[in-house]
């Protein structure tokens, strides 16, 4: 039967207290008798540390604590090898050395400046190229090299070598992307707390993977897991960066709650935010392609550098899943693919909105491209030659189209092409460009394909628990977290869809570790996807323990109870009916039934041979193409993006609305990181500090954005509806970049495409 809340634009389930002021983020929450603490940070990028003087310090009044790494009881290293403190040596300008609580903030303050560290330089490793053939200096002396950990992933599939003897045309290319901040409105902020009633801590914050950091600071504090409690605040944005350094805010404020037995409060400016949170990975992508004289592609192969930075071991995840969408969207019969992750003693690269897609798809969408031009075909035409179809392999060996998973990245081109006017653009803007010296007119065009949740990177778990009270209302506890990207309101249709009652009985809690199972992190766009199926999962519980004893209350067979707004019937006699609070009251009072239920999803691994990287990498795919028009003033270098046509198969939307916004959001990050978002620094020190000089877009650097939505028909997610957080940024710089040479026949390689870039023309920094 048709729901009646599911594919509806409802209003968000957490809208009011958002818009009232009533919903409290973190650096709203107080719990009385709270200290405040701020962190020493290192004087370089690398260095000894030789000494630690705190007496003068610890001699300010209102200062009650103060721990360096001696002070940590458990383990000092964390996930990724990242330190609580630095203990011998600091290896980025971002390492904490010491911990000051204090009775405000501005003693801490005032303490912090006050602590003296004697260091002796190290010459810190700084080049991604130089780091990878240097054995010498090593940014970790027990590694034999300055490759991540379980970094380097590859795809091979055919032979590479006699793919590039088929091939009329072979080029060669090298494409360059940049350190970027998430930028998002709330820097982080965690409060620890003694726990009042047992042994352990607990802890609140803008935490976006809670069960991450309860394991790691179980770890620090030398406690059981189920002795660390977590529960996220209200947070102001994330994109994949609230997490590492929250993790090493929350070791340090646990440490000095359990010593100072009083809340500890650590809320980061905006410079400590820069300073210690990670950014999206810089790439170096080289690519070498190889096509017949009709466009038909024969061999991809392509070897790729991420800078990790001193200590993240993300870039093994962001790799692994970089390797799988190397070749895009594209069949391609000989593919040998080579990822690896670089420690540095520079700032550190994480998990940012797309998590290597946005890399990834610069470089081979700008790659496809540069192979039309060479052809002399269009950029169009060679995009639909060679896009995947129903019965084609993709990199990884898998079979496109098996189990009714569709591929309509061909009908998703054209469609979009025919609604941004494409062709006539391309003529349009070519004869404009002929009668205008400084102002030239282009259009590009990017296409993508991502894997739907976590696939082979992990086993796509999720948890979530249904509990209907005495009044009919409806408590939603997930163990995924909401970050603002409108998860709960996702949720709540899909809970509501399932049960056949009203939204407005939908209440969704935070998440709290201690009373719902860790079902993996809140990442790769499967929110919806892994965490819907557990709601309906509960639900579908549930509503047959109500359809039992409505069938019995209504003397008909449970198969012929419909429950649907609010109403319980029977199905051939709809005045044989009682409302469903009615149903819960017999349920609970004369019944005892328990009216709550867990529903836990896991559509097991995904496995890949490490050999090869040949397997089935996900269960299905998303798919999108934008046409992107730009203005460029030659003269100037100024590129304004006037408008963007995009198309996307994300499944059935549960909230069109909602999806529709998660999209723009997506594109306007897109358009930051191709013409001015660039995070700075020089021999490893910051030259970005806040937003004076770390440029995003504003409304006023909005083009019009016309959004599509494909829809075509894929049952993997709930009610249809697949994955979408991410896809939205993928496809803005290379469909940008590809515009830029379209205007001005100059190709450049390296975004983002700033005032100086354009206006030379040139590829400077590399």
């Amino acid at each position: 039967m048709k729901s009646d809340v599911i594919n509806k634009s409802s209003n968000r389930v957490d809208g009011y207290e958002k818009v009232t002021g009533k919903a409290k983020f973190g650096a709203d929450l107080n719990f009385g008798n709270e200290l405040y603490a701020k962190t020493v940070y290192s004087e370089y990028p690398r260095a000894k540390i030789k000494d630690i003087k705190l007496n003068k310090a610890k001699n300010i009044d209102g200062v009650v604590d103060i721990i360096t790494a001696e002070d940590v009881p458990g383990t000092n290293e964390m996930f990724g090898r990242f330190p609580v403190l630095a203990d011998e040596e600091v290896k980025y300008i971002g390492d904490g050395v010491a911990v000051v609580a204090a009775e405000s903030k501005e003693i801490a303050e005032k303490a912090v400046k006050l602590i003296e560290v004697e260091y002796e330089e190290i010459e810190p490793v700084l080049d991604m190229k130089k780091a990878v053939k240097n054995k010498e200096n090593l940014v970790h002396s027990d590694k034999e090299d300055n490759i991540i950990e379980h970094s380097h992933h590859l795809m091979r599939k055919g032979d590479i070598e006699d793919g590039f003897k088929e091939a009329d045309i072979i080029l060669e290319r090298t494409y360059y992307t940049p350190f970027v901040d998430q930028a998002y409105i709330e820097p982080e902020v965690v409060i620890s707390i003694p726990d009042p009633y047992r042994n352990g801590i607990e802890i609140h914050g803008s935490i976006q993977n809670p069960y991450s950091i309860q394991e790691n600071i179980a770890k620090v504090m030398n406690h059981k897991i189920s002795e660390v409690k977590v529960i996220h605040s209200t947070i102001g944005g994330s994109f994949g960066g609230k997490d590492e350094s929250v993790m090493m805010m929350a070791a340090r404020t646990s440490i000095l709650a359990e010593k100072t037995k009083r809340p500890v409060k650590m809320v980061l400016s905006r410079e400590e935010s820069m300073t210690e949170s990670c950014k999206r990975h810089p790439y170096e992508i080289n690519y070498k392609i190889g096509a017949k004289k009709d466009g038909t592609i024969v061999a991809i192969q392509d070897e790729v550098y991420t800078q990790g930075g001193p200590y993240n071991n993300k870039a093994m995840f962001a790799n692994w899943r970089g390797s799988v969408h190397a070749t895009g969207p594209y069949q391609v019969e000989n593919v040998k693919t080579d990822y690896y992750g670089v420690y540095t003693n520079t700032i550190y690269g994480g998990a940012y909105r797309g998590f290597s897609a946005p890399q990834t798809v610069f470089g081979i969408e700008s790659l496809i491209d540069e192979l039309a031009e060479e052809l002399n075909m269009s950029p169009k035409d060679i995009r639909l030659k060679n896009s995947l179809k129903p019965g084609d392999t993709f990199a990884t060996g898998q079979k496109m189209g098996e189990y009714n998973i569709p591929v309509p990245i061909k009908d998703i081109i054209k469609g979009v092409c025919k609604k941004a006017d494409y062709e006539k653009k391309v003529k349009k803007f070519k004869e404009f460009d002929k009668n205008h010296e400084e102002i030239k007119k282009g259009v590009g065009i990017s296409c993508t394909l991502r894997g739907a949740g976590l696939g082979g990177e992990g086993i796509d778990t999720a948890g979530a628990t249904l509990t209907i009270d005495k009044d009919g209302s409806i408590t939603l506890v997930s163990d995924l977290t909401e970050m603002g990207q409108g998860m709960r309101t996702a949720h709540a249709q899909i809970a509501a869809g399932t049960l056949g009652v009203s939204l407005e009985r939908i209440t969704f809690l935070n998440t709290d570790t201690s009373i719902i199972m860790d079902g993996g992190p809140t990442v790769a766009s499967r929110g919806t996807l892994a965490g819907g199926q557990a709601v309906i999962a509960a639900g579908k519980k549930l509503k047959d323990r109500l359809k039992k004893v409505a069938a019995e209350k209504l003397n008909c067979s449970k198969e012929k109870i419909i429950i649907r707004n609010d109403q319980v019937y029977e199905k051939d006699n709809q005045n044989n009916r009682m409302d469903f609070d009615e149903l819960i009251g017999v349920c609970i009072a004369e019944k005892g039934i328990s009216l709550s239920a867990q529903g836990w999803y896991n559509p097991g691994p995904e496995e890949l041979s490490e050999e090869t990287g040949q397997g089935n990498a996900y269960p299905t795919y998303v798919y999108g193409c934008a046409v992107t028009e730009v203005i460029v003033d030659t003269k100037t270098g100024e590129v304004e993006v006037e408008k963007i046509t995009a198309g996307y198969d994300i499944g059935t939307p549960i909230n069109p609305q909602q999806v529709k916004g998660q999209l723009y959001g997506g594109i306007l990050q897109g358009l930051g990181y191709s013409v001015m978002e660039e995070f700075e620094e020089k021999e490893g020190y910051l030259k970005t500090n806040n937003f004076d000089d770390y440029l995003i877009p504003s409304i006023k650097d909005t083009p019009e954005i016309d959004v599509i939505l494909f829809d075509f028909e894929d049952d993997f997610g709930p009610y249809g509806a697949k994955s979408v957080g991410e896809l939205g940024i993928e496809l803005v710089a290379p469909s940008v970049v590809n515009a830029f040479k379209n205007a001005t026949n100059n190709r450049i390689r390296e975004i983002p495409l700033n005032l100086e870039r354009a206006r030379l023309g040139k590829n400077l920094s590399k």
